[in-house]
């Protein structure tokens, strides 16, 4: 309680805003992936990636209120030199394609006056099936058996809360090292194992590519969070070409429009990006890809591997955030 009196007391005397005078000029890209009304109700299949509608509606409206947002495209010229940016200016990301961003989060931005930049996990739009992370975290925080057997003969206990995460983060290394098919049968043979009904067999959770059309339609900007969600990183050269290559080819489909955003998938392991898919990247035609890694974005940084923030659960904490980025503390 007290460490939030003396943020909201130094945020409301505009100390950090004046000292934010004196420093270099830099955007903060946010990074969101779901947004609804109850955060709780997914929980064991998305986990802390959601945002509650009334905190997301308030943050949306601190933005426009107490800082700049600008788009993706806005950044990418500011870090080429070829334009300068308004104060404090802050941009929107969402990660996946859940059908959320398309049914709630979208009207408050359009409200709000908040332009948005979405990637989509092409293969989640194509089949209406979440990314594979949410496919093991239900499966291991939801099944009743009570051990689960790693190929190679390991069994890992599952009666306690902790037994069950250090599991689904094995699993999760496993599948973060898989692309396509192969990455498609191992999710498939941990639910058989767990005895378990995805998450998604009952409820429509990813957009479909009528509702992403209608993010563009509403002047928000469309990019590539790969075809399956693997770690770039950890997966071979060619696979990574694939995930890049096609997801591209597929969106401009969809939407009879270039491609040019792309953003890096952080479901396990580090790093998430190297040199290799940054190169990889410009070779096919993106002129961004963000990043997990966090920090602000300045002049002259590579567009091909920018830092995001995330940002927290609530207004104020979002704030108090916000300011310490502009002062050039990461948070």
């Amino acid at each position: 309680m007290g460490k939030n009196w003396i943020k909201r007391c130094l945020i409301a005397s505009g100390a950090t805003r004046t000292a934010g005078i004196f420093a270099s000029k830099k955007a903060v890209i946010l990074m969101y992936h779901s947004v609804m009304d109850d955060p709780t109700r997914l929980a064991l299949s998305l986990g802390e990636i959601i945002h509650s509608t009334a905190v997301f509606r308030g943050q949306m409206e601190l933005l426009a209120r107490k800082y700049h947002p600008v788009s993706l495209d806005d950044v990418l010229l500011f870090v080429r030199g070829e334009k300068d940016l308004p104060a404090r200016p802050v941009v929107l990301t969402f990660d996946d394609g859940y059908a959320d961003n398309h049914d709630v989060a979208m009207p408050i931005l359009n409200q709000t006056g908040v332009p948005a930049t979405f990637y989509v996990t092409v293969n989640c739009v194509e089949t209406g099936t979440l990314p594979w992370p949410s496919h093991l975290r239900h499966a291991f925080l939801t099944t009743r058996r009570s051990q689960w057997e790693e190929a190679g003969g390991t069994i890992w206990p599952l009666k306690q809360a902790a037994e069950r995460q250090q599991a689904f983060q094995c699993a999760s290394g496993h599948a973060a090292r898989l692309a396509g098919q192969l990455q498609n049968e191992f999710v498939h043979s941990v639910e058989a194992q767990l005895e378990v009904v995805p998450p998604d067999k009952t409820e429509k959770l990813m957009m479909t590519w009528e509702q992403v059309r209608g993010l563009a339609a509403n002047g928000h900007s469309v990019g590539s969070h790969t075809l399956t969600h693997p770690n770039m990183a950890h997966i071979t050269d060619g696979e990574a070409a694939t995930e890049m290559a096609q997801s591209k080819h597929q969106l401009e489909q969809a939407l009879r429009a270039p491609i040019v955003h792309f953003s890096y998938p952080c479901p396990a392991l580090s790093p998430h990006w190297k040199k290799s898919t940054l190169e990889l990247s410009r070779k096919l035609g993106y002129l961004t890809a963000v990043t997990t890694d966090a920090g602000q974005v300045r002049r002259h940084d590579d567009p091909l591997s920018l830092h995001r923030t995330r940002p927290t659960k609530d207004v104020d904490g979002l704030h108090w955030n916000l300011e310490c980025s502009f002062l050039g503390q990461p948070r």
